[in-house]
């Protein structure tokens, strides 16, 4: 059974990418299911934002145990895609509002292939991992079922490493430096990969010795079990990226 289609969202393919804010976070919000201070209040900031290893310089997150780390180091999002929620559900959603750190303009960041480079000011990125929405996302939106609606939606907005450390600010261009030929985006990992998207993303990872963050390479193995393919995908290869990175120089 094929992936449903994503939400439809127009981004005009002839407006170069960019970033049209740097979020950090506001205020810690309140965490009633979980007690836990929560830094999912972004708001846009003026001026050079730091991107460091381990996150944005200045932010925080409050669940250290399901967020964060060197695979999750920077969130991005589409203005177009949060504008499209805004509109469908009548809701008040100015930039930050889905926790991201970097608002793009003009770049579908759901359409970013796995594994993919963008340079950003003096900073360089890679694409990792799809952004899963939590009970917390749920409490900051003030509707106990979002989950279930942002997922429906299929548009799940790009988490990134920090290959280069550097600052970046709003109105940055983004440029995009490779892109693996594996063609399997952020968009695909987040509605549910097929048989072919999971060996691809599993055989480009093994060929470069990338390092896939774990509940990815499990989804892809999920998909290749279900087609009734084996894999033994190797454990070096899957990491959080949480603590001191395994010893793996991440």
């Amino acid at each position: 059974m094929s992936a449903p289609a994503p939400m439809s969202v127009r981004i005009d393919p002839s407006t170069s990418g960019s970033i049209a804010a740097v979020c950090t976070v506001g205020q810690l919000f309140p965490v009633a299911a979980s007690g836990l201070m929560s830094g999912i209040d972004k708001r846009p900031v003026d001026g050079p934002v730091r991107l460091l290893p381990h996150g944005v310089l200045g932010d925080v997150q409050g669940d250290r145990e399901n967020h964060g780390g060197v695979f999750k180091a920077v969130y991005a999002f589409s203005r177009e895609t949060r504008r499209a929620h805004a509109r469908e559900r009548e809701l008040d959603l100015p930039d930050g509002s889905f926790g991201e750190n970097l608002v793009t303009t003009g770049q579908d960041t759901d359409e970013t292939v796995i594994g993919e480079r963008w340079r950003i000011g003096g900073a360089e990125l890679e694409a990792t991992t799809p952004r899963n929405p939590c009970g917390t996302f749920a409490a900051w939106i003030g509707d106990r079922r979002w989950g279930r609606t942002f997922t429906a939606a299929g548009r799940a907005g790009a988490y990134f490493r920090v290959l280069v450390p550097g600052e970046t600010r709003a109105g940055d261009a983004i440029e995009v430096l490779t892109r693996p030929d594996h063609g399997v985006t952020i968009g695909d990992a987040f509605r549910g990969l097929d048989a072919e998207q999971a060996r691809a993303l599993l055989q480009w990872a093994d060929a470069t010795g990338t390092v896939l963050y774990e509940s990815l390479a499990r989804g892809a193995e999920t998909a290749l079990r279900r087609a009734g393919e084996n894999t033994d995908f190797p454990q070096r290869l899957r990491s959080t990226g949480r603590g001191l990175g395994l010893g793996m120089g991440l």
